[in-house]
């Protein structure tokens, strides 16, 4: 593992239940990163969305992948959080492709 939580927070100011990234697993400055989110049955951010068919909303997942961005940021020598605010203020035509069934999980 790359990044912890701990170490995570002191590059986003995101909290609890906002912060979206729970660990860096690997990351390449200026290229890429593979960032995690633990997530259980009985977290409240599944309940409803697709009731029987726990999903993590596309718009979490969104904003998961902006945090992700941050932090690489952060890791490639360009954003430091002492220094600049990162704000991510918006998305277009975004979409998420395939086929989803409960047949496929």
């Amino acid at each position: 593992m790359l990044l912890d939580a701990v170490q995570i927070q002191k590059i986003l100011p995101h909290r609890y239940p906002f912060l979206f990234i729970d660990r860096v697993l690997s990351a390449t400055p200026g290229e890429s990163i593979v960032a995690q989110k633990l997530v259980s049955i009985g977290d409240p951010i599944l309940q409803g969305h697709f009731p029987d068919y726990p999903i993590l909303p596309g718009v979490v997942q969104v904003e998961a992948m902006a945090q992700a961005a941050v932090v690489l940021a952060n890791l490639s020598g360009v954003f430091d959080p002492a220094l600049h605010n990162c704000l991510f203020l918006g998305i277009q035509e975004a979409k998420f492709r395939g086929r989803w069934s409960p047949a496929t999980c």
